[in-house]
């Protein structure tokens, strides 16, 4: 579908025979990104490496991402570090649940991720109870700004007058968060100039910061923060939005949860935390996290792509400097590959080859070709991890008066796609066998 937007003629791809046309065969000239003036804010678009060009600084970040920060070998080696978070998160539903009360599991994952991640990169916990919600806020806010439609994005003359105040709110957004990766990049310094190297984190951290001691152009002070603040911006705000939809989806169809228990009671223990290396051995728990996917991806139209020059496909021209945008919500629901598409099925995948590597286009949550979010094996190992402990600790029942079928389903829609109204559900501790 072609529209024009103003001054930007955008194609909508709603085909997972075409997004294999985009994301793989075309991928070459359809890589880079098309700008969205909110990134502009404080020159974010210059080091997000979500939106950056296919230039060689991105080849040397892309580089870093799959052999530093996301190789199997150094999940490994931090698996410790986010198990100590799961089981924290675990004492803090523990000890809502002897009150009887419901919570909202969105801002305990919220911290829970958050902490897991930057213990992973950095050692420490970046946010405690009294900040979390700032935080929270924070990214929330930039989503659903950069989701916003924006007059300055179809009339680039309105970029100089910001006409809607997208960009001056994203400044504020952005610094908030920028502020804390600066902290934390600053202090990790003063630390490793008085202390001796047998001392040394040697974590993530550590780690780019040494890089950047060899190659201060390509990966300076700067670039370590804004990379950071990007990895954490994809990793929490994703990953908790997709958990919480697992877990509606799960709470709303007890014979979906009661499948899923009883998998994790055969092969884990009943009340045990699930491991990452038990990833593999729970086909019921990832058809349920892939059927979740489906159904509500949690970045409905992907990121922009921008085409570098006319591109022919299938009969079809892209004119250059068009705007692509892959629609997975509409693949996801698309009645010729799924059947009964709208009911939530994870029997499905069941015996399935389809997986959500970017190599099967009728399920691309992360995307496809050279721009598939590097951060897939990690946040796969955290689903995993985080669900499968979540329902096999606890029993989860919706609050008095709450029936499964009046339960709210709507989302809300920003650069992500967030469930409108959060989950509230009564946790009952299951007693370990």
């Amino acid at each position: 579908m072609g529209l024009q937007l103003g001054f930007l003629t955008t194609i909508v791809i709603s085909s997972s025979h075409i997004a294999k046309q985009v994301l793989q065969t075309h991928d070459h000239l359809l890589s880079n990104r098309t700008i969205p003036d909110a990134m502009t804010a404080l020159n974010h678009h210059h080091y997000s490496l979500p939106f950056m060009p296919t230039t060689p600084r991105w080849r040397y970040l892309r580089k870093i991402c799959n052999n530093l920060l996301f190789a199997n070998k150094i999940l490994d080696s931090t698996q410790q570090h986010r198990r100590r978070k799961v089981e924290e998160l675990l004492d803090h539903i523990h000890q809502s649940s002897l009150m009887g009360k419901p919570i909202e599991i969105g801002p305990y994952v919220f911290m829970t991720i958050v902490n897991l991640l930057s213990n992973s990169v950095c050692s420490m916990d970046l946010v405690h109870c009294g900040t979390v919600r700032e935080l929270g806020e924070a990214e929330s806010n930039i989503m659903k700004e950069v989701g916003r439609p924006n007059w300055a994005d179809y009339f680039p003359v309105l970029k100089m007058v910001d006409p809607q105040g997208i960009r001056k709110r994203m400044n504020v957004y952005f610094g908030k968060l920028l502020k804390v990766f600066e902290d934390m990049v600053s202090h990790r310094l003063k630390m490793r100039s008085r202390e001796t190297a047998s001392v040394l984190h040697n974590d993530v951290l550590d780690a780019l910061l040494n890089l950047s001691q060899q190659d201060c152009e390509q990966l300076d002070k700067a670039m370590i923060e804004r990379l950071s603040m990007d990895l954490f911006m994809a990793g929490t705000d994703t990953s908790t939005s997709t958990l919480e939809w697992v877990m509606t989806n799960l709470v709303k169809r007890p014979e979906a949860m009661s499948k899923a228990k009883a998998e994790l009671e055969e092969t884990v223990g009943k009340g045990k935390i699930v491991e990452e290396d038990d990833m593999g051995r729970l086909p019921y728990l990832e058809a349920v996290i892939k059927e979740s996917f489906r159904l509500h991806p949690v970045v409905p139209f992907l990121l922009p792509r921008r085409a570098e020059g006319e591109v022919e496909m299938l009969g079809y021209t892209i004119p250059k400097g068009a705007q692509v945008l892959v629609n997975i919500w509409a693949i996801g629901r698309d009645p010729k590959i799924w059947e009964n598409p709208e009911e939530f099925m994870p029997e499905r995948f069941l015996g399935s080859e389809i997986d959500v590597k970017g190599r099967h286009f009728e399920l691309i949550p992360f995307g496809g070709g050279r721009r598939i979010c590097p951060g897939l094996p990690l946040a796969m190992r955290i689903l995993v991890s985080l669900l499968g402990s979540l329902i096999n600790s606890f029993d989860w029942k919706l609050e008095d008066g709450v029936k499964a079928e009046d339960m709210d389903m709507d989302d809300q829609f920003g650069l992500t796609m967030e469930k409108a109204q959060p989950l509230r559900v009564v946790p009952i501790r299951v007693i370990s066998d």
